[in-house]
């Protein structure tokens, strides 16, 4: 065992730490540190600040198939103890030929929130699962979470979300946090498999890829905001959302549209639009691409088409060249028409800021800038847990 004390305010630290290699060894290991320790402190001979026992507002499991997964979520979680405090279940597979073997480091780890609070202290548990035993993920998580507290499964990399260790672990949790556009390919075909477990169980699903856009999201409904504008939401004509590709044709699932979809996913949602047909490749090359170009033709992406029972919308979800990371949004243009009246939307953002344009029969009517960094890992985990009903808007659905 080791313990440190917490020197500087809102820092978490390590106070306590042991081994264990068995489920029944890390459940003997949490009640020793809880109970067999001094929780009083001793700074500078004198008795300190009183350590309370363990503070938990959910189970946290991590499923890291690799050892960065396993670190880098172990930390961000570390960074939350103040907001967040909850009990942590990291579990990482490896060797899964070989023989069977189980190995565990149980940690504490205390912040002190402000001058004149008590320390808010958070378990750690890291399993390291070989062979057989890292098959079998909730007879490792269910008998180590806090029974009574929400359990929230977070699973970076691209979870096998219709394997049998996927569905048994998921059927002992509340909600699911996941990347979309982390995924592989275009990453269409997961979040139809995670659409159908929204679908068919009580899981709620909260998306990073979703949440960094809440900037984006602003700041399109800030449009809207002008009563001018506001009658030309119900006569939506076109959604065109532009993303970048590192794939000199922009071919067709070599990149991740997870994304751009959700641009028009929360659009569709918020107008309650219907998929009228669904997304699927456009013929033809984009201009200026034609015989003689000297570049491979570059692909004029996916087209939709969306209704409000009344009208149809046009969805264009289309590539460009780009150094930024694939599947970035470079461009939502919005195309409205009402009563012989046209209004056309165009939304940008680059890394601390979001621009907005407004036309207004073809005469610029609107330009705005919001400041608006893009969200930490540390914030999307904040945001992912605070949301704590299926029904809210973040939901991958």
């Amino acid at each position: 065992m080791t313990a440190e004390m917490p020197t500087t305010i809102g820092e978490p630290v390590l106070r306590w730490s042991g081994r264990a290699h068995s489920i029944a060894e890390i459940e003997s290991e949490l009640a020793r540190i809880w109970s067999g320790q001094d929780l009083t402190a001793t700074i500078d001979g004198e008795p300190g600040r009183h350590v309370p026992a363990r503070t938990s507002v959910m189970n946290l499991v991590v499923v890291a198939r690799r050892p960065e997964f396993a670190e880098r979520c172990a930390a961000t979680m570390q960074a939350l103890t103040g907001r967040h405090p909850s009990r942590t279940i990291v579990i990482r597979s490896a060797d899964p030929d070989g023989p069977s073997w189980f190995d565990a480091r149980v940690e504490a780890h205390c912040m002190i929130p402000r001058e004149d609070a008590p320390e808010t202290c958070a378990e750690t548990i890291h399993v390291t699962c070989g062979g057989e035993s890292g098959l079998h993920l909730s007879a490792i998580a269910m008998p180590l979470v806090v029974h009574d507290l929400p359990v929230t499964v977070w699973w970076p990399g691209e979870p096998p979300l219709m394997s049998r260790p996927a569905r048994d672990l998921l059927a002992g949790a509340d909600r699911l946090i996941v990347d979309g556009s982390s995924w592989s390919g275009d990453g269409l075909g997961r979040l139809r498999e995670m659409a159908r477990l929204v679908e068919t169980t009580d899981l709620a699903v909260s998306d990073f890829a979703l949440l960094r856009q809440s900037r984006w999201r602003e700041a399109i409904a800030s449009i809207f905001d002008d009563p001018d504008f506001l009658p030309f939401l119900r006569s939506l004509r076109r959604i065109s959302v532009t993303y970048s590709t590192h794939d000199e044709t922009g071919a067709v699932g070599s990149t991740n549209l997870v994304k751009p979809v959700y641009h028009v996913g929360w659009l569709a949602s918020r107008l309650r639009l219907s998929v009228h047909k669904p997304l699927a490749p456009v013929a033809g090359q984009a201009p200026g691409h034609g015989r003689g170009a000297t570049r491979p033709a570059m692909s004029r992406g996916m087209a939709a088409t969306l209704s409000d029972g009344r009208g149809e919308v046009g969805v264009i979800v289309r590539p460009v060249a780009s150094p930024t990371p694939p599947g970035t949004t470079l461009r939502v243009e919005l195309l409205a028409d009402r009563r012989g009246s046209e209004l056309r939307a165009d939304v940008t953002a680059e890394a601390e800021t979001v621009h907005v344009r407004v036309w207004h029969d073809g005469v610029e009517a609107m330009e705005r800038h919001f400041r608006a960094p893009r969200k930490t890992e540390v914030e999307l985990l904040s945001a992912a847990a605070a949301i704590v009903a299926p029904a809210g808007n973040e939901s991958a659905t």
